[in-house]
């Protein structure tokens, strides 16, 4: 059957980039917690655009981004974002939607912080008691929040280094594994660990404070800046997210009927 002017008309405007494919630099806890998988092919059959994902972690996402490696930078650093844009590595960046970090350990509890909700007093205790922390140390928007939160408890955690502090250089599900391993305690974002299948006695020790607040950023790259940007593709992507309906889809997104994201794009 031919399709008609009428169809046409009736198209949604992402409907018209049909066979193009961009390329999104993210942070890797949007991949690890399975959003990709869920949302992506609600994206694709709408507007025929192919995403494909580079994930690693945030810092080096906005390092690609700007050698233009990427179509659209979709991370949670918002300091390190709003440099990006200001530097002119892309175009605006939006709020997208939020979740929080959380920091586990094995059911032994060595540093005795279950429960607590004081994250630097936490972090703190942890550090004094000499039981296992595994950082990232990757430079992720995760390792960024560690790092602010060890600042703000007044810990030196390279004081450490090699003792109870290990830094593992990998992304989350690595280090979740690895601390897991060790027995050790892991600051990680919430939709990562609900994800995560492997836990073993671990459970949820510190969480609830505003200082672990988890916000992500979605940012089309700049032409100006990088000439091979699929312009037209990257913005219906970045359109598309922060829309009633890509908000509607970061929200339905659900495991073990816990929701993992909370879209907050301004309307």
């Amino acid at each position: 059957m031919k399709l008609g002017a009428l169809t046409l008309a009736l198209l949604t405007p992402f409907a018209l980039h049909a066979q193009e494919s961009i390329i999104v630099q993210s942070t890797t806890s949007t991949a690890n917690s399975g959003l990709y998988d869920y949302l992506l092919p609600i994206f694709t059959e709408e507007t025929g655009i192919t995403v494909n994902v580079v994930a690693v972690g945030t810092g080096q996402a906005i390092k690609n981004a700007a050698n233009c490696d990427g179509d659209v930078l979709l991370v949670h650093a918002k300091p390190a974002e709003e440099k990006f844009v200001a530097e002119g590595g892309g175009t605006m960046r939006t709020d997208l939607m939020y979740n929080d970090f959380v920091i586990v350990g094995p059911a032994g509890d060595p540093a005795g912080v279950g429960g607590m909700t004081d994250v630097e007093a936490a972090l703190k205790t942890i550090s004094e008691s000499g039981a296992i922390f595994a950082s990232r140390g990757d430079d992720s928007g995760t390792h960024k929040k560690e790092v602010a939160l060890w600042n703000a408890a007044g810990v030196d955690p390279k004081a450490g280094s090699g003792e109870w502090y290990r830094e593992t250089g990998s992304g989350m599900g690595a280090t979740l594994n690895a601390g897991i391993g060790m027995g050790a305690y892991v600051m990680t974002d919430r939709a990562t660990w609900i994800n995560f299948g492997n836990k073993q006695d671990y459970t949820i020790a510190v969480q609830g404070d505003e200082d672990m607040f988890n916000q992500y950023g979605v940012i089309p790259v700049n032409p100006a800046k990088c000439p091979n940007v699929n312009v037209d593709a990257a913005q219906s992507f970045a359109d598309w997210l922060i829309s009633a309906e890509g908000q509607e889809a970061i929200a339905g997104y659900k495991v073990d009927g816990q929701q993992l994201f909370f879209p907050n794009a301004p309307k």
